[in-house]
């Protein structure tokens, strides 16, 4: 029986982060990237949070596998 956790409704930055696999600062570094229009735009969020949804969008601008616990 293949266990998995529950889906969120909602991730902190960390969990985020923890959730692709990847540091905080990297999580940052592809939101600049691939969100904001300028990197000092995303300096001017007091707290960010994500949905199940934003982690997939960021998964697939990131280039990485949308289903990471199947390996090629």
């Amino acid at each position: 029986m293949l266990m998995t956790r529950p889906a969120r409704s909602q991730y902190t930055e960390v969990e985020a982060a923890e959730e692709l696999g990847v540091s905080v600062e990297h999580l940052r570094n592809i939101v600049r990237n691939h969100v904001f229009e300028r990197a000092e735009d995303a300096d001017n969020l007091p707290v960010t949070t994500f949905q199940q949804s934003d982690l997939l969008i960021l998964r697939l601008l990131a280039g990485m596998p949308t289903n990471p616990t199947l390996q090629d």
